[in-house]
């Protein structure tokens, strides 16, 4: 991967148009969070709906850091990381846009006959598509496809080609139509079922609902000690739901799903679920 020359005056120009930006470093990833804010112990990051939340004047929290502002990208904090930056990012969401990532030539030619054609701009491997408009970020929507938009961030590799489109349907609906990228094994979802239908007796329904909807938010925003993150989070549903038989399939498979997205292979899943039912004495 070639470094971008002069990363921070080229940051400059481009937080000039508004677009926010933050400092990448070897590996197209962001820096790490500062000690005070390691482990979200600044309690920032999970409430963050917009940059700026956080008061820690860093590199901090990946995407949220981006920013516009010329006396933060300059900032002392900010300054020693573009001395060791590779490239830029910017945060499409804030920004406005959308950016369907084509990692390959195979998605590239999937891309010209089922979406509208837009501005594009080249990557190491394949194009980004870039539209008007945002939506929810999703990973591996199909072979070789990311969405980066909102909560998410894009490497910035030039301003591209072409009439920028709006942001259409047809890639909205590549997010809604996602199918699991995996089913775990029939005895990862074996969970003991009590007397009287299986259902949850904690709360409502509602009560399971938000539960998974909350685990899958921590494996996906998790930054680092993503295994640990997966297996404690696992560790934390089944605590709560393991006993009661509320549990189904599908909820294993939105956890197992969010844990691959980061990554996870899906005997680590397997492994990181029975692990936390043996310690729960499932």
């Amino acid at each position: 991967m070639s470094a971008t020359p002069n990363p921070q005056h080229a940051a400059l120009n481009l937080a000039a148009s508004g677009v926010p930006v933050l400092p990448l470093r070897r590996g197209k990833v962001p820096f790490g969070n500062c000690p005070a804010c390691a482990d979200n112990a600044c309690g920032g990051r999970p409430n963050m709906k917009t940059p700026g939340t956080c008061d820690c004047p860093g590199v901090c929290h990946a995407w949220a850091a981006a920013t516009t502002d010329p006396a933060v990208i300059v900032s002392s904090p900010w300054a020693e990381a573009w001395q060791r930056a590779v490239c830029i990012a910017y945060h499409p969401g804030a920004a406005r846009l959308t950016v369907v990532d084509l990692d390959d030539a195979e998605a590239i030619a999937w891309a010209r006959t089922a979406l509208p054609a837009t501005r594009t701009v080249a990557t190491t491997r394949g194009e980004h598509w870039i539209y008007r408009g945002t939506m929810t970020s999703h990973n591996a929507v199909r072979p070789g496809v990311d969405i980066k938009s909102s909560m998410s961030y894009a490497r910035y590799l030039g301003p591209g080609t072409g009439h920028m489109a709006d942001l259409p349907d047809a890639v909205r609906a590549l997010a809604v139509k996602k199918p699991p990228t995996v089913r775990p094994t029939p005895h990862a979802a074996a969970v003991p079922v009590v007397p009287g239908g299986g259902e949850c007796p904690h709360r409502t329904p509602a009560y399971l609902e938000r539960g998974i909807a909350m685990a899958e938010q921590r494996i996906t925003e998790a930054r680092s000690t993503i295994h640990a993150t997966v297996y404690r989070t696992f560790l934390a549903v089944l605590s709560r739901h393991g006993r009661c038989g509320c549990l189904t399939e599908a909820h294993v498979v939105r956890l197992f799903t969010a844990a691959q997205s980061k990554g996870e292979k899906a005997r680590h899943c397997t492994d990181a679920w029975n692990n936390a039912r043996t310690t729960l004495g499932l």
